[in-house]
């Protein structure tokens, strides 16, 4: 797929939010759309799907089957989520059985089977993102767009979305996935893109560039400015949790002493830790080549400790992170795979501290 001198913008005298865009992808390819909030990420993955027209340009060699998750599901909608899955396999060109075969592979896939008869409007955020997930999906698609599928997923389903990018590619198919939490760095090979002031960049590979892991400390109190700096720096927020809070002193708890009824402790490190650079740190976040992850100490209950990625040579040394929350602007409603949205060009519209991982460059 390819677009060729792509522009848009929303209204006729609007400000242009994609200006002059060249990209190609290819099957087999995955693309990270990075970029600032507003910036114009979602518009691109917008105009990638179909759902979106550009005012000048053109796309061409759209795949006919094309896999739209948007940022926000747009979970308003008087179904239940097997109804509504049956429908969107009838839409993707689906026949009966086959779509029945499908929703029916994805739902015990990603953990939906006992919301089944659940309306949409009913779900959390999370359930309806795994809707999502499995209405792009029915019909392995030739190209598939995630505008920041991993939002509000729980671990588990967060663990199965690079598997399911890795079979579309496999499959012959391409992926556009914007994310602001990290989470890219599982889809090594990954291109990148980089979307700032409405123009589209490619990055240059980081060639294996060595990427450490920074433990932070910084005050309960600050930790929303903090945060909002490291952001506007270009860095990544991976995760947050809270800070241990130390015994009172001088009256360290024993640990209990096994005995009838009573559990002796478990001195056996937890899965997936070792405590050694390269593996993969507790709560499942991914090992980074050529760094390290190292513990906060127990600092203070004022403080809270903040983990960063730093990438030397000046840009993120791992491909497929991205460096910015989702601009704003995306629509409520996927379009149907491989069809254009609309009826015309976009014109014719009218105090608790954390533990905060980022990715910096």
């Amino acid at each position: 797929m390819r677009l060729d001198g792509v522009w848009l913008r929303y209204h006729r005298h609007g400000p242009w939010v994609l200006r002059q865009v060249d990209a190609t992808i290819g099957p087999g390819e995955v693309a990270v759309v990075l970029g600032r909030n507003g910036a114009g990420k979602s518009t691109l993955l917008q105009l990638a799907a179909g759902v979106l027209r550009p005012s000048r340009g053109r796309v061409v060699d759209r795949p006919a089957t094309v896999g739209w998750v948007p940022e926000r599901f747009p979970a308003d909608q008087p179904f239940t989520v097997g109804d509504y899955l049956a429908a969107m396999g009838r839409v993707a060109g689906l026949p009966g059985a086959a779509a029945d075969r499908a929703v029916r592979e994805w739902v015990e896939r990603l953990g939906l089977t006992r919301f089944s008869d659940v309306r949409l409007p009913q779900l959390s955020k999370g359930t309806a993102q795994k809707v999502g997930l499995a209405q792009a999906l029915l019909r392995p698609p030739g190209l598939l767009v995630l505008d920041e599928p991993w939002e509000g997923l729980d671990a588990a389903a967060r663990e199965l979305v690079p598997e399911m990018i890795g079979e579309v590619l496999a499959g012959g198919g391409a992926v556009l996935v914007s994310d602001h939490r990290g989470e890219t760095v599982r889809l090594p090979g990954a291109r990148r893109w980089s979307v700032t002031d409405g123009t589209l960049t490619e990055e240059a590979s980081s060639g294996g560039s060595a990427v450490a892991v920074v433990e932070l400390a910084v005050p309960a109190a600050g930790l929303a400015a903090a945060v909002a700096r490291l952001r506007a720096d270009g860095h990544q927020i991976l995760r947050v949790r809270e800070p241990a809070v130390p015994p009172a002193a001088g009256s360290p708890a024993p640990a209990p002493a096994a005995g009838p009824g009573v559990e002796a402790p478990d001195e056996s490190p937890a899965p997936g830790r070792s405590g050694a650079p390269g593996t993969e740190p507790d709560g499942g976040w991914p090992a980074l080549a050529g760094g390290s992850v190292a513990e906060p100490d127990g600092g203070s209950p004022a403080l809270a400790c903040a983990s960063a990625v730093e990438s030397d040579g000046g840009s993120p040394g791992l491909p497929g992170a991205s460096l910015a929350e989702v601009d704003g602007g995306a629509p409520d409603v996927p379009g149907p795979p491989g069809v254009e949205g609309g009826a015309g060009s976009p014109e014719a519209g009218a105090g608790r501290a954390g533990v905060a991982s980022e990715v910096g460059r």
